[in-house]
């Protein structure tokens, strides 16, 4: 397996295993520069497939979070949709909602292969004191928000509302760069409060344990959420999460159990929040999330399998169902675990 470059594509692989194609529709590209990025990604497919490559899609999201080129995205997905060969969902919610938006994909040969666990992708040293390092007392009640800022996953919210909490031995931490003109918005939410910790830059590997180690309760307040590799990281970690009730994240509570994963209805409120503090202490939590299911031996397998069913398919209809055994698990961190099973196929993943 190699990982994507254009120079790659001189040779000839079997599968071509794709990730957010959306990702030039987002900001960060002016108008002309994501026209010319999708048509020249639509075009190596089309190179791809006239040499033979199967092309499958890994479903992470549905649009671009940002919606910038609405009638650009539109025509990319149309054209995207018609080159691909089959296509992955990290849920079953998650293919319903992807069959339901692209009815297109009910002629592909589709799978569930849910998203893998982090642990082991970061150090983590139990025996530091993770909140010396970050200068947070020992007793303080810790509020965590990780990943990269942008608008849509609301961040001065959840500013706003963990301002409303009384009590002051609370601290939210914010870790993760900003993207998006969000600086401004993230920096007045948080006012003077001092509880309010700003690390608002690229958190490197080695430090992530920090976070997360210091954190009582991961919550991530996004207005739209359809898979969170963060939840999963958190989960990684040993720590719970609060999310909203969208998307997968239900599955994830009913695959995990709800003293891990907490969703809320609606806009998260200050006493949403509260009351979410108060059920992240131990209390008869197990040490670890039951994730067993979330083996990355097993998911390798299953792609790989579902590999094999694309490369066998015809192109005629293909009748799709959505597993009853399967939660949530992704491809997202798979390039180790895909290297140890893929045996005689050749597979560009990007």
């Amino acid at each position: 397996m190699d990982e994507f470059s254009i120079g790659n594509l001189r040779d000839r692989y079997d599968v071509w295993h794709m990730h957010w194609p959306e990702t030039f529709l987002n900001p960060g590209t002016t108008g002309v520069g994501a026209a010319f990025k999708t048509q020249l990604i639509l075009s190596l497919m089309d190179f791809a497939r006239c040499r033979g490559t199967k092309i499958i899609w890994t479903v992470h999201n549905l649009k671009a979070h940002d919606g910038r080129y609405p009638r650009l995205e539109r025509r990319f997905w149309r054209a995207f949709l018609r080159r691909i060969d089959g296509f992955i969902c990290l849920s079953k919610s998650g293919m319903r909602l992807a069959l339901h938006t692209f009815p297109q994909l009910g002629h592909l040969p589709g799978f569930v292969i849910p998203h893998g666990l982090y642990r082991g992708e970061y150090p983590m040293d139990r025996n530091l004191d993770h909140r010396r390092t970050l200068d947070i007392a020992a007793d303080a009640k810790v509020v965590l928000f990780f990943g990269m800022i942008r608008k849509y996953k609301n961040v001065p919210g959840l500013i706003r509302v963990f301002r409303g909490l009384s009590d002051s031995d609370a601290v939210l931490c914010i870790a993760g760069k900003l993207l998006n003109d969000c600086g401004p918005s993230v920096r007045d939410a948080a006012g003077n409060d001092p509880r309010v910790r700003l690390h608002t830059q690229h958190v490197p590997a080695q430090e992530v344990q920090n976070y997360f180690g210091a954190a009582d309760l991961v919550v991530l307040p996004y207005r739209e959420i359809l898979n969170s590799g963060t939840a999963l990281l958190a989960l990684s970690f040993d720590k719970p999460v609060l999310v909203p009730r969208q998307g997968a994240m239900a599955e994830l509570q009913s695959l995990v159990g709800d003293d891990w994963v907490r969703t809320y209805q609606g806009e998260l409120s200050t006493a949403e929040l509260t009351d979410a503090l108060v059920w992240s202490r131990p209390k008869h939590r197990g040490e670890f999330p039951p994730m067993g299911s979330l083996d990355c031996s097993r998911l390798a397998q299953e792609t790989v399998e579902a590999y094999k069913i694309v490369l066998s398919h015809s192109g005629g209809d293909y009748k799709q169902s959505i597993p009853a055994n399967h939660a949530e698990r992704s491809t997202e961190s798979s390039r180790e675990y895909h290297k140890n099973a893929i045996r005689n196929l050749q597979v560009l993943d990007d």
